[in-house]
């Protein structure tokens, strides 16, 4: 290729057209590997689900093209998710997974969505003025609930142990679930004021720099961080896990067995709750514990920029605000003092 270099003129020489060939638009199985294994495992299952919905719907809807979808098929198919009774939630993450599988095709951008979104906006009206909630919550867990819920754990159990850390860490770090599974027993370090634990990667860590989050002991023994974790790590080594993930499955007699799964962590702050007769049991979920540290947090006078920090939120999260707000509504509440 001819390089643009000025002549004596002035004037630059046009470059040649380059030469491109098949495979210059072609990406290896490795390539290939990694770009799928940069969208998060869970976010790619339900992205998955929600495609093959939409090609099976389209197969049998006249023989509908899902790719490149029009704008028509695009907005009839949320109308027919809404038909269906579809939360709003679940519709917004359909719309995601098939504009997901088009950009990744090529098609950024498409298909339009703005009718699909006036028909989105018309079944969220619609389910208010029925006087539905499209959008359910887990509760969070507040502190008298945590304790609740810890001391329906029996601390003379590997099962109750473990799950005592579960919930104490996971509302001490604000953790997703995602970030408890994953931590292994080396990111976790004992400090003179509580622990130290590294997040290697999470969800908006994009670039997996990683953090060091400090979580300090607790003013109550039975939910102290720093003794759950002792308490299970102890456990740990008897059963000769030194290495390797922190949060363990169980099997029968209680044998310490592989990595605690992303499901196992609902099913068990469900059942944890459930067992402590809290109110709304069976709504908790892994969220709660996270939504409970944010809560408790600034209930307790914590700035908004300290705890995004710690719970690695955006300062300007909708979530994390959402959760500041059912503070203020009773703490900040117009109504009270005011004599009634």
């Amino acid at each position: 290729m001819e390089l643009a270099i000025p002549d004596q003129a002035g004037t630059a020489p046009i470059p040649a057209e380059p030469a491109y060939t098949a495979a210059d638009f072609a990406i290896s199985d490795s390539t290939r590997v990694r770009l799928a294994d940069s969208v998060p495992a869970n976010t790619r299952r339900a992205y998955t689900r929600q495609w093959n919905a939409f090609t099976a719907w389209c197969a049998t809807n006249g023989g509908r093209v899902p790719l490149l979808a029009t704008a028509q098929t695009f907005t009839d198919y949320v109308t027919h998710l809404a038909d269906t009774g579809y939360a709003p939630a679940s519709i917004e993450q359909a719309m995601g997974a098939i504009r997901s599988c088009h950009t990744a095709a090529g098609y950024e951008g498409q298909p339009h969505g703005r009718a699909a979104l006036q028909v989105l906006r018309q079944h969220r009206r619609h389910l208010a003025e029925n006087g539905q909630r499209h959008q359910k919550e887990a509760p969070p867990v507040t502190i008298p609930v945590l304790r609740a819920m810890v001391d329906a754990c029996p601390q003379d159990t590997v099962v109750g142990i473990r799950d005592r850390l579960l919930l104490v860490l996971g509302l001490a770090l604000m953790g997703r679930r995602s970030e408890l599974v994953a931590l292994n027993r080396a990111d976790v370090t004992q400090t003179d004021q509580g622990l130290d634990v590294a997040i290697r990667t999470s969800k908006t860590d994009k670039n997996s720099v990683g953090e060091i989050i400090a979580v300090p002991r607790g003013d109550h023994p039975l939910t102290d961080p720093v003794d759950a974790w002792l308490a299970w790590t102890r456990l740990l080594d008897e059963a000769g896990h030194h290495n390797g993930r922190l949060l363990r499955r169980l099997y029968v007699y209680d044998t310490i067995g592989r990595s605690l799964g992303g499901d196992a962590v609902n099913e068990i702050v469900r059942s944890c709750a459930i067992r402590a007769g809290v109110p709304r049991a069976a709504e908790y979920t892994a969220h709660s514990l996270r939504a409970g540290g944010a809560t408790v947090a600034y209930a307790a006078g914590r700035p908004i920029s300290i705890i995004a920090k710690h719970g690695r939120w955006s300062p300007t999260s909708p979530v994390l605000l959402r959760y500041i707000r059912a503070v203020d509504r009773w703490r900040d509440n117009a109504m009270r003092g005011v004599g009634l």
